[in-house]
């Protein structure tokens, strides 16, 4: 057994029993008003009257009364633009010297503020992850092994008083000097914008690495395996990495990748789910026996929930003003939420624009079900993204199959609305059986999709395609690798034409 990780391991066991989790309700109140206290001489603190908010008996709901709903088009037009211009004090003390850029699945590119608070933050939050193993039933010699972080480039864009690039590059460029041997690929590597040549260059590498844990997208994960393999002709990844114990993924569903991943395994996993957005690192699974994230209560965001119903929701997927907010100690088990966040980085009652659902409220976890702009509802279906990823492993087993990817909309055909889907797999089956296998479970669990099955929703199709496709596809119009994710729901004209660009490739 190795010294130096029987030393690691008994250190964060006994910093486990040391430091208990926070009560969730208080931990996020003291939250609160460590955010108002810092932020009350910003221009934003002065112009709510953070001042005020501090002297009042109930803070929480004061700052709910004062503060307005943001997305990040109404943030960045009030308040962000200026951070861009060089000025400082808008809505955090002082500048900043990174802007993270959104690359998730909307198209509409975004510079969120990323403080050294925050980046204080997201180490607090890896802590609290590296601590949480000790609940894993991991071996000592694990917490000798290296970690292979396959994000976003380090090389970050240099601008005249700030730098930009996706967090996990950020965060990767500020990792403490201390981690930088356990890190693969290394700086170096990281530092290649070009995502094939970075990936070759992680296979020509792999076989003087010993690599005991995985973190990265699961779509950009499993390539990067694959290239490995094939290089190195392998039939595993334990063939080269025969320390590999665990694998951190996060940004999205698991699940649906959970089938052709462990096809590169020779055995499976330990699988941790976590939380990392542009605008924090918001939660991350901190024991074995549930799916479900504990959110991060007592590190610099503060957490709101909007029941996700048509009530609170305008026709373009953002919060009503006069919606109902409720903080974590008001809201309730197994019902699904907008999350709103208030961050160290001077976000503000800020709509993510995720949807979560709290699983165990004592804990303060959760699972994240979907986007509010990724929530099928044109014709009444009101299909969920988490309803989706369910149906799709139903598909993977009736058809025996690995489905990676997937798309919807509801698109118009000869006047009348049907949904379609494109359909990333292994290998293609007939497209009309899977629909009608897809549109049948789907009425057999929401029973508003039936509904609509019988009124507007005139029909289903689908096309199976190789999954490279989806690849192919963000690879020119989106990026390929780091944080870049495939969209799960689109607006009609944008599925035409990704359809056209898929006949583009036959």
């Amino acid at each position: 057994m190795a010294v130096i990780g029987e030393l690691l391991k008994r250190a964060i066991d006994v910093y486990g029993f040391i430091v208990s989790d926070p009560d969730p309700v208080a931990a996020q109140r003291e939250v609160l008003l460590q955010l108002i206290k810092k932020a009350k001489l910003t221009a934003f603190g002065k112009k709510y009257n953070f001042s005020q908010i501090l002297t009042s008996d109930d803070p929480v709901h004061a700052f709910q009364q004062a503060v307005p709903v943001h997305d990040y088009d109404r943030m960045n037009a009030d308040w962000w633009h200026y951070l861009l211009e060089g000025h400082q004090n808008v809505t955090w003390p002082g500048g900043q010297q990174y802007f993270a850029l959104s690359s998730g699945t909307t198209s509409t590119s975004k510079a969120i503020p990323v403080t050294d608070d925050m980046l204080e933050a997201i180490r607090k939050a890896g802590i609290q992850q590296v601590m949480s193993l000790k609940n894993f039933d991991l071996p000592s010699d694990f917490f000798e092994k290296q970690i292979m972080m396959l994000g976003s480039s380090v090389s970050l864009i240099e601008k005249d008083d700030h730098q930009e690039g996706e967090i996990s590059g950020i965060s990767a460029a500020n990792i403490p000097g201390w981690f930088s041997g356990y890190y693969k690929p290394g700086v170096e590597i990281a530092s290649i914008q070009d995502w094939d040549e970075r990936v070759h260059r992680i296979a020509q590498e792999a076989p003087s690495w010993d690599i005991g844990s995985l973190s990265g997208i699961p779509s950009w994960i499993e390539m990067m395996l694959k290239e490995v393999i094939a290089y190195n002709r392998l039939n595993t990844i334990h063939d080269i990495w025969p320390n590999l114990q665990v694998y951190t993924t996060g940004g999205v569903a698991f699940e649906p990748y959970r089938k052709s991943l462990e096809t590169l395994l020779a055995r499976p996993l330990t699988y941790i789910d976590t939380y990392l957005t542009s605008e924090g690192y918001l939660a991350t699974q901190k024991r074995p026996d549930t799916s479900s994230m504990a959110l991060m209560v007592d590190n610099g965001i503060f957490f709101e929930f909007v029941p996700f119903v048509e009530a609170n929701m305008d026709e373009a997927g953002r919060v009503r003003e006069d919606a109902t907010i409720l903080s974590l100690a008001e809201a309730e088990e197994n019902t699904d939420y907008v999350l709103l966040i208030s961050t160290v980085s001077g976000a503000w009652r800020y709509m993510i624009g995720d949807t979560v659902m709290i699983t165990d409220k004592k804990r303060a976890e959760i699972q994240i079900t979907g986007r509010t702009k990724h929530f099928l509802n044109i014709v009444g279906e009101q299909l969920s993204v988490h309803q989706m990823n369910d149906a799709m492993q139903l598909m993977q087993q009736q058809f025996d199959i690995e489905i990676q990817e997937f798309v919807v909309s509801a698109v118009r055909k000869e006047g009348e609305y049907i949904n379609k889907w494109y359909i990333g797999s292994n290998r293609t089956v007939d497209n009309q059986t899977f629909a009608e296998s897809l549109d049948r479970e789907l009425r057999q669990a929401n029973k508003n999709y039936n509904v609509a099955r019988t009124k507007a929703l005139k029909g289903v199709e689908a096309e199976v395609i190789p999954v490279e496709q989806f690849y192919r596809w963000s690879e020119e119009f989106k990026k390929l690798g780091g944080q870049a994710k495939i969209p799960r729901v689109m607006k009609e004209a944008d599925l035409l034409e990704f359809g056209e660009y898929i006949k583009s490739l036959s």
